[in-house]
């Protein structure tokens, strides 16, 4: 991308951005080997469990929506209680 054009690519820039609001800005960031871990750990929860509005609210690696009945919900903290994720339990 070129030099001061934050709009070059957008793709990147909304992820930065979702990045930043909902995991950098709420934690204090020790050093580098820290910033990977929770960077790795926040990337998985965006890939596989964070709902997307333009897949209909689904994460982007699971694009089909499973139907459950109603029962029993865990509750699974991700860095350090920062970000929940629900699991129906089997």
């Amino acid at each position: 991308t070129p030099p001061r054009a934050p709009r070059a690519n957008a793709f990147a820039e909304r992820w930065v951005g979702t990045a930043r609001r909902e995991c950098l800005d709420r934690l204090l960031i020790v050093n580098e080997r820290h910033l990977r871990h929770v960077l790795d750990q926040y990337v998985n929860h965006y890939n596989r469990h964070r709902p997307h509005r333009s897949l209909h609210k689904q994460p982007p690696a699971r694009l089909t929506a499973v139907p459950t009945p109603a029962g029993t919900v865990h509750r699974h903290k991700v860095l350090g209680g920062l970000i929940n994720e629900y699991r129906q339990a089997a």
